[in-house]
């Protein structure tokens, strides 16, 4: 989804990206003649906050970093939240998208309703959008694409694991909620968002999906994405029940004017450009 105005933008060599939750946001420059990674940024909130407490905090961010001053070559706008539904291509009509959340979601009359569409899904990835953030983005910088996380991390995925012969499942992992999906031979068997609080929630809802999609944890191969190492409480018990848990890969070509730890963090924020 792009959202445009008149104004005439002054084309810099650098392009943002900056991915928003009610939990906190992410954001990263790059500059494109080079391919760097110039800035990679996190700021987490000490709680969940609503949309209208979210945008205070950002205008504080946006305060705080210098860089976000700057003008940019294009802007991208990633929402990270529960409310979208997908929708198989052939069967989706623009003028329903209320009717597709309402089953999953808890939306208001109210509600601005945006769609993505995902190719190497043939699906729609219907969701809300915080209309509040985009007209702040808007006043700053003009003319923005925005998308759903989800449609960006389904999208690379299958794209990555397109020869596939075997399932395999992904398990993106976040502070307060993490997100699974299970891929076999370019198709997508299974997505879903999972809130948890503990290990324990995270290794129910894990084992319950792969229960439900009658796999086998002693074959299923699951790659692990996010904030995550192998001191992590949730790697070690994914690791107890699960045979073969290891990381996945950004698989992003850029460098990095810091080093980075690792390379399945950020997997959606570094896919967005």
């Amino acid at each position: 989804m792009v959202q445009t105005n008149n104004n005439l933008d002054i084309l810099t060599n650098f392009r943002l990206s900056i991915q928003i939750s009610l939990n906190g946001l992410s954001f990263c420059v790059l500059e494109e003649s080079t391919k760097t990674i110039t800035n990679l940024e996190h700021v987490a909130f000490i709680k969940k906050l609503t949309p209208f407490e979210l945008l205070e905090q950002i205008k504080e961010v946006f305060e705080d970093q210098e860089i976000l001053s700057k003008t940019f070559n294009t802007v991208n706008v990633i929402y990270v939240n529960e409310l979208s539904t997908l929708v198989p291509k052939p069967l989706f009509d623009e003028d329903s998208l209320a009717d597709y959340l309402k089953f999953n979601s808890k939306i208001l009359k109210s509600d601005f309703i945006a769609f993505d569409e995902i190719a190497a899904n043939d699906s729609v990835n219907v969701y809300v959008p915080y209309v509040n953030i985009n007209n702040f983005i808007y006043e700053k910088y003009g003319t923005f694409s925005y998308k759903h996380f989800s449609t960006i991390l389904i999208d690379h995925i299958l794209k990555i694991e397109k020869n596939t012969a075997k399932p395999k499942m992904y398990i993106n992992i976040s502070q307060v909620h993490f997100e699974i999906l299970v891929v076999q031979k370019s198709k997508l068997l299974f997505y879903n968002m999972f809130d948890f609080l503990t290990k324990e929630d995270f290794i129910y809802y894990t084992l319950f999906t792969i229960e439900q999609l009658k796999l086998n944890p002693e074959t299923l191969e699951v790659l692990l994405l996010g904030n995550i190492d192998k001191e992590h409480e949730l790697y070690k018990i994914a690791y107890k029940y699960i045979r073969f848990v290891n990381f996945g890969d950004v698989q992003c070509n850029y460098s990095f004017l810091e080093n980075i730890s690792d390379h399945h963090s950020n997997f959606v924020l570094l896919n967005s450009f």
